[in-house]
């Protein structure tokens, strides 16, 4: 049986009424720099549906490594990672993809480049946007980086949103904050689990997040605590946020 939050989170499904139950999993992982084994075997052990992943590996090889990733944790390659400047996105064969674009964001000179990697997907007759984020190091750039995701979210123009990833902020910190005025957080509407993401060996900041727009019902959020300990603290420098959510079907 697939590992959850608190062993209450309900399995992917679509529902007699046409609307959807989907799994959605945020993880830093460090560019797959540590045990690549232990990081596959929690992706699966979450069974996700989509996997909105911030520092994919961006240099030499790394559609091969990403591709090696996405197979071993019994998933396909949806976009991102060097083209997005590190987001990179995932998904089970229970999505239907519409479209995809990877998107750069303005440089700071002397800073890292940031991107998103944003996709839209149906699951069923159900149509849902996503995208996946890491902002900057840097308060001022990070607060701009927020007002592109929603206008990022607004361009996607679909009745549902979910936008997850490394925020490099705490709750209550202008960007966050900024993103939280127009979008849900998971963890404040419905959480499961624990909420810290940071360090995987003695977390204490909850800077990874899954936020959805309006109509997204979460059913559980927050970081498994049903995994594998020792599987956690090798696979990467951060934890790793599941949330399950019901997306109405269309009228």
């Amino acid at each position: 049986m697939a590992l959850d939050a608190t062993g209450v989170l309900p399995a992917s499904r679509t529902e007699p009424d046409g609307s959807a139950v989907v799994r959605i999993l945020s993880y830093n992982i460090r560019s797959m720099r540590d045990d690549e084994d232990a990081l596959a075997r929690v992706i699966r052990a979450c069974a996700p549906d989509v996997v909105l992943v911030q520092e994919a590996p961006r240099f030499f090889r790394w559609r091969k490594h990403a591709a090696r990733l996405a197979a071993k944790s019994e998933l396909v390659m949806l976009s991102g990672g060097a083209t997005a400047a590190g987001p990179l996105l995932l998904c089970s064969l229970r999505a239907t993809v519409e479209r995809t674009e990877d998107v750069l964001l303005p440089l700071t000179p002397g800073l890292h480049r940031r991107g998103l990697a944003t996709a839209v997907v149906r699951f069923g007759a159900v149509r849902l946007g996503l995208v996946s984020c890491h902002l900057s190091l840097r308060e001022d750039e990070r607060y701009a980086q927020a007002g592109l995701v929603l206008d990022r979210v607004a361009a996607l123009d679909t009745p549902y949103t979910i936008v997850a990833g490394d925020l490099n902020e705490r709750p209550g910190g202008p960007a966050f904050t900024r993103l939280t005025r127009t979008l849900r957080d998971g963890w404040e509407t419905r959480p499961l689990g624990t909420g810290p993401t940071f360090p995987a060996t003695a977390p204490r900041s909850r800077v990874d997040a899954v936020l959805a727009t309006d109509g997204v019902e979460f059913l559980g959020c927050g970081v498994p605590t049903a995994l594998d300990p020792a599987d956690l603290t090798a696979a990467t420098d951060h934890l790793p946020v599941l949330a399950a959510v019901r997306l109405p079907a269309p009228a």
